[in-house]
């Protein structure tokens, strides 16, 4: 039995357009050259996938700067210098790091959220007891789960973690 499938989305870059991103991380070409070899292979892809015969034409998202961050390419509250993923045939990508927005102000967005909303709803509520047991669940949730999602990012990010939690508050 054939299972029809069409291919949407990414496909992988070609040799020449890696190494020309990291030739461009590396400051050896410039933005404009990149971008000219970007477009090459958009041109070539759409070419590839017309010849298929294939109902679904796309750019393969050739010349975006990250398949998981193209939406947020060119957006003012990115700086490039953000973490570097490295993958198993060698090339790199490096995602944005954010400048605003929450993760501006907490390291913990997240819990800040859920505990406003968890005391929000208690005092509406006029209940005690959620209001009691607060401050206990949140200090398991510091030593407990805080912790060691800090210590992983530590591990993972090193230097540009330390660097991050000496500018931005674990809360508020």
């Amino acid at each position: 039995m054939a299972i029809p499938t069409e291919p949407i989305g990414s496909i992988p870059r070609p040799a020449q357009l890696i190494g020309a991103g990291q030739d461009l991380a590396a400051g050896r070409i410039t933005a404009q050259a990149y971008g000219e070899l970007a477009e090459a292979a958009v041109r070539e892809t759409i070419a590839e996938l017309e010849a298929t015969g294939s109902p679904v034409i796309t750019d393969g998202e050739q010349g975006k700067p990250s398949f998981a961050t193209y939406p947020l390419a060119g957006l003012a509250a990115l700086a490039s210098d953000g973490v570097v993923i490295r993958f198993a045939d060698g090339h790199t990508r490096q995602l944005p790091r954010l400048t605003a927005g929450p993760f501006r102000y907490t390291r913990n967005p997240l819990y800040v959220a859920l505990t406003l909303v968890y005391l929000g709803i208690a005092l509406a509520a006029a209940m005690a007891w959620p209001v009691a047991t607060l401050v206990p669940a949140l200090v398991v949730i510091r030593y407990r789960v805080i912790a060691r999602e800090e210590a992983y990012l530590e591990r993972k990010f090193g230097d540009a973690y330390r660097d991050y939690k000496g500018r931005v508050r674990r809360w508020l």
